[in-house]
């Protein structure tokens, strides 16, 4: 087995919306903003951090948003999640196919898909 775990997921995102990605990610999903080294702050975007979970946003001049392939993000409050989504005008797809696993799709601020699942 070569790999132990995924060290983050990149997500693309258009070029100068940072501000919005922050509004999302920090603000609505509750995950902590984390600075760039130097280098990569120049190209733009925004990384943001959960525990381990980190998910990089990184600037496309051409973006287009990922509608079918995402990053799936397993919550310890999802019900709690899940309303907060909701009343900040998120639409929440819930999602019963597969037995057992409680779970729904998002699109965050610039239409890219997410999962969350239910558990810790």
């Amino acid at each position: 087995m070569p790999f132990t775990a995924i060290d983050h997921v990149q997500v693309a995102m258009p070029p100068g919306r940072e501000d919005e990605a922050r509004s999302f990610y920090r603000d609505l999903l509750g995950m902590e903003e984390t600075p760039k080294p130097p280098e990569l702050a120049r190209r733009g975007g925004v990384w943001f951090r959960s525990g381990p979970v980190q998910i990089h946003l990184g600037v496309e001049s051409h973006f287009r948003p990922a509608e079918k392939a995402h990053p799936a993000l397993r919550c310890r409050n999802y019900l709690e999640l899940i309303e907060r989504l909701r009343s900040g005008g998120t639409t929440v797809e819930e999602v019963n196919d597969i037995p057992g696993v409680r779970r729904c799709h998002i699109h965050d601020c610039f239409g890219n898909r997410l999962e969350l699942i239910e558990g810790s």
